[in-house]
């Protein structure tokens, strides 16, 4: 019997001034409960994106539909990283719907 061992996963999200995602991440961060899921859910504002994927191990990169345009730069970082990068379903955002852009989240990174 094969055993896997799911890693904690590190879930990024980037908008313009990292505010308008924190109650999203919110309700993320109870979805991955409710979900019985191991991940850390996090937002900053997209100029400090960088430092944050030096310093942390980073699963996969949401942006808020406010910055959408800079989804290719974002992609250019990370090539050759294997951190998938998306943006966050705008209909999910809007609604502030936690659980979807989890689901969004675990689609983009395969699981």
């Amino acid at each position: 019997m094969e055993v896997f061992i799911m890693a904690k996963k590190t879930i990024m999200l980037c908008c313009a001034a990292g505010m308008s995602t924190s109650l999203l991440v919110t309700k993320m961060q109870k979805a991955v409960e409710d979900e019985g899921k191991d991940a850390e859910v996090f937002a900053v504002p997209a100029a400090e994106a960088d430092d944050q994927l030096e310093s942390k191990d980073i699963s996969c990169i949401l942006l808020g539909p406010q910055v959408r345009y800079m989804e290719d730069d974002f992609k250019k970082k990370v090539d050759g990283k294997d951190i998938p990068v998306a943006v966050i379903d705008m209909q999910a955002y809007g609604m502030m719907q936690g659980d979807k852009v989890i689901k969004q989240a675990y689609d983009l990174m395969g699981e």
